[in-house]
């Protein structure tokens, strides 16, 4: 028995190295956009052996040529890098070139659009699980431009989900419940579900407060149940706050003012404030990811602009959070909660305050913060939104195989379940 239980821990522990995340490492690089053909608001997944294609675009604002190349980095579930070489994972060439680019026009800021189709026939995943795209220079990888996280699927697992409002009665009404149902297939070698079965879930494409460690709290050997009040709750939050780019000229109701320059806009957006004490109000939102889209020019890849964007938040009491730091946060930000996205408190004028460079769109934001002692650094509503059960949010469920003697976790199950739709129960 001694031999076995260490045969297992040998095949399946998870390697102690650290996850890799998206993350833009040039200032040049702006609006890095990865995601599924014709919907930008969507998570990059796509299944293996499709055609499925993923739309890359991002910015440089260098304005000149460079020679651009990407390549695919195998994870494991949990965002370490997998032991397998790139050849075991990668069909045809291991690094591509970007080859489609257009310099910017009718825009004071000066850009060049660089596109991708992926995958591309000589440069594709061959393997489902978790991938990193690399963009880099010259195509010498250790002049890593951004990184970004996408999905390959080989669905053998069917899932079946539902929202509930928990019954624990400190969060009966500010948490959001996943109970749900995996099914796998008969010809799956599952010789131990708490070794090889790994699941997910995610919260509006998030990772930083995603649910991992699942326990099943009913399995056989094709079936696993998950129904607990500990493992798969997420704060609610609110419906994200947004912000209408689609022209500088004509003002949406949430700009204050703007500045027109020669070279440059800047856009003033008006001062937020604390949402937990207000009242919960339904409207649809992008689930904190942006669009790129104009009003004003027939094509928003290199016919929009940029401006300077101030957000401006006011605390309660216009008083700065005690041992709390406050973070604008979004896919504008890429989640992060460093100092890109942190905001400084302004004591003249007695708010927060953080700038972003923008390209014209629609974006979702909210605040959050994060306890200064917290070694965790969770972002937290509980200052600047509140949580509320009725918030409409997408839960995506992931479910990882990995097979005996198996080197690297396979994506075998995925699906989305809306917290405003999704309360009908399991069928």
């Amino acid at each position: 028995m001694k031999k076995y239980s260490f045969i297992a821990l040998l095949f399946f522990s998870w390697p102690l190295m650290a996850q890799i995340q998206d993350a833009v490492y040039r200032n040049n690089v702006q609006t890095v956009q990865l995601h599924p053909y014709g919907n930008q608001l969507a998570y990059p997944v796509i299944r293996l052996g499709s055609n499925d294609r993923l739309e890359l675009h991002f910015d440089d604002l260098d304005g000149n040529v460079k020679n651009y190349y990407y390549t695919f980095q195998l994870c494991n579930a949990d965002w370490t890098p997998s032991l397998l070489g790139p050849f075991d994972y990668i069909s045809g060439f291991t690094q591509q070139r970007i080859t489609t680019y257009r310099t910017s026009s009718v825009a004071f800021t000066r850009y060049t659009h660089y596109q991708a189709t992926l995958p591309d026939r000589n440069c594709a995943p061959s393997r489902s699980g978790n991938y990193i795209l690399k963009v880099y220079l010259n195509g010498d990888t250790s002049q890593l431009v951004f990184t970004r996280r996408m999905l390959v699927l080989d669905e053998r697992a069917s899932i079946a989900a539902q929202i509930q409002q928990p019954f624990t009665g400190g969060i009966f009404r500010t948490h959001q419940k996943v109970q749900f149902r995996v099914n796998l297939p008969e010809q799956l070698n599952v010789v131990n579900h708490m070794q090889q079965i790994k699941v997910v879930i995610l919260q509006n494409f998030r990772w930083d407060n995603a649910a991992t460690d699942l326990r099943p709290s009913f399995f056989s050997r094709t079936r696993l149940e998950y129904n607990t009040e500990t493992d798969a709750v997420f704060p609610a939050g609110k419906e994200w706050r947004w912000l209408n780019l689609r022209s500088f000229r004509f003002q949406s109701d949430r700009v204050e003012r703007a500045n027109y320059g020669k070279n440059k806009t800047e856009i003033f957006v008006k001062p937020d404030i604390e949402r937990g004490t207000q009242r919960f109000v339904l409207y649809q939102d992008a689930n904190g990811r942006f669009s790129i889209e104009t009003t004003e020019s027939i094509n928003p890849l290199w016919q929009t602009d940029y401006a300077t964007v101030h957000f401006a938040y006011v605390p309660p009491d216009e008083v700065p959070f005690a041992n709390q730091d406050l973070f604008l946060f979004g896919q504008l930000t890429n989640y992060n909660l460093d100092d890109s996205a942190k905001m400084v408190f302004n004591e003249e004028r007695k708010r927060y305050e953080k700038t972003l460079l923008l390209k014209n769109g629609y974006y979702d934001y909210c605040y959050v913060t994060v306890n200064k002692e917290d070694k965790d650094r969770k972002a937290s509503f509980e200052f600047t939104e509140g949580n509320s059960w009725e918030t409409e949010n997408v839960y995506t469920i992931l479910v990882y195989y990995r097979p005996l003697a198996g080197r690297s976790d396979e994506l075998i199950g995925l699906a989305q379940v809306s917290s405003l739709t999704g309360r009908q129960g399991i069928q």
